[in-house]
């Protein structure tokens, strides 16, 4: 059966980019109040797809976008999987870089250029796709399906929670997969199988009630500057460990297969860094770039504020400064212990004369997936017939709090799989998507379907 619902894919390729086009067309920026009907006519617009091959969906509203619950019904045998992607996209910035209108996909050297192609509009119509060939060719899908697509991704999620525990039932399943990840290189597909979690703090220091001359009062007083790069220093040593009393305690370690499985990958460091701009590679002592990128915990200033920064000079002692920091925590790593450590480290390392206060901004669990489940051979073996070539597993050293979430209240594992190019410059000027990563993807995900669809 698999390979005529393959072959409806081939035939319906152009009806494919149509959908995808017009997917693209509608401008359902989550966090332009302006731009709500957008949004909302985007969760519309996949209702309609769904419900339009047959699968029962339905839209739930939200104090925010709404989102789409969709259901093939149950099956004899198989596991269920919910598919979870977000039909919302990101700002545009500044629309002088695009080469062409964000929200009029064109379609250069073979790739669609768009706001939300990669990320993750042209990602999840995959997997929409391979439904509508399974309908279309075989008049059900092999196992249970079902669907989350949510409009407020973009936003942090904030009323998914909600939507996921009173509807846990509903959404019960015995894996997750998701398209919201890239692929490797541009040969190479890839299944990311673990995110770091994230602590984000923000530190202040105070020092007198205003900016003070700096040869009249220098020295005779705590300068809050100096005093918060005293903080920042004490959080890391030279061998760019961080300092946290322990911080390293619960750090779960590489397994000698993960460890294998990254060294065979084909990282070009100096690519890597000539990408970046750096003019070299630093972290941790005695791991590799990969390691350290993907599986060990990190701690990094984002931004700093306070103090005369203006055209010319002011010689001042600042009366307030600050930064912001954000940690990037892997398996077994608890954030509520990390965040009470940081807490008390940067406490500790304040010098006298000034006043320190740390707040919370926002805190999410890491998440690891196991490599060697019946899912992961079956989501590796449908992109090996998708993409033509077996894909390599990695991690991604951001946060997606989803998956831990899932974890928590649907007790299943997350399966991402990723279809769009690394470089696809999502969230950036000139986002694009293969056209062939759609039809390769939307051919994984029909494979997928009957590959997981054997698993016991």
């Amino acid at each position: 059966m698999i390979d005529k619902v393959v072959a409806h894919l081939e035939a319906n390729r152009k009806t494919a980019e149509q959908w995808l086009m017009d997917f693209l067309k509608i401008a359902s920026i989550s966090t332009d109040p302006a731009r709500k009907a957008d949004t909302r006519r985007a969760g519309e617009w996949v209702l309609k797809l769904l419900a339009g091959c047959g699968i029962k969906a339905e839209l739930i509203d939200t104090p925010g976008h709404p989102c789409i619950l969709a259901d093939t019904g149950p099956v004899d045998g198989g596991p269920t999987v919910l598919i979870y992607g977000h039909y919302d996209v990101q700002p545009v910035g500044d629309e002088s870089l695009w080469k062409s209108s964000p929200f009029e996909p064109t379609v250069r050297d073979g790739n669609v250029f768009a706001r939300g192609s990669a990320d993750d509009k042209g990602q999840v119509l995959t997997h929409m796709l391979a439904a509508e060939a399974w309908m279309k060719a075989a008049g059900k899908l092999p196992t249970r399906y079902k669907f989350l697509i949510e409009g407020e991704e973009e936003i942090g999620s904030p009323n998914l929670e909600k939507i996921i525990r009173e509807h846990k039932d509903r959404l019960a399943c015995n894996y997750i997969a998701l398209s919201d990840t890239p692929k490797f290189d541009e040969k190479t597909p890839a299944i990311t199988y673990g995110t770091k979690g994230l602590v984000y703090k923000e530190i202040t220091v105070t020092g007198p009630k205003q900016d003070l001359h700096s040869g009249s009062y220098g020295g005779t007083l705590t300068n809050p500057g100096n005093a918060l790069c005293k903080i920042v220093n004490s959080l890391r040593d030279n061998d760019n460990r961080v300092t946290i009393p322990g911080f390293y305690d619960d750090v779960k370690p590489l397994t000698a297969n993960e460890k294998s499985k990254m060294k065979e990958l084909p990282f070009d460091e100096e690519a890597y860094r000539k990408s970046m701009g750096a003019p070299s590679l630093e972290g941790e002592k005695g791991y590799s770039t990969l390691e350290r990128r993907w599986a060990r915990p990190t701690v990094d200033v984002n931004g700093l504020f306070g103090g005369f920064m203006g055209k010319g000079g002011s010689t001042i002692i600042p009366a307030k400064v600050g930064c912001k920091i954000s940690m990037r925590i892997v398996p077994d790593q608890n954030f509520e212990k990390i965040s009470k450590a940081f807490d008390a480290a940067v406490l500790a390392a304040a010098p006298p004369g000034v006043k320190v206060e740390v707040h919370t901004h926002s805190q999410c669990a890491p998440y690891a997936a196991p490599i060697d489940s019946p899912g992961m051979k079956a989501a590796a073996d449908a992109l090996e017939a998708g993409f033509g070539k077996r894909p390599v597993f990695i991690r991604e050293g951001g946060t997606l709090p989803i998956l831990p979430l899932f974890k928590q209240v649907l007790g299943a594992d997350s399966l991402m799989l990723g279809f769009c190019m690394p470089d696809c410059n999502a969230h950036g000027p000139n986002e694009f998507f293969g056209l062939s990563d759609l039809h390769n993807g939307a051919k994984a995900a029909a494979h997928f379907m009957a590959n997981i669809a054997k698993c016991r």
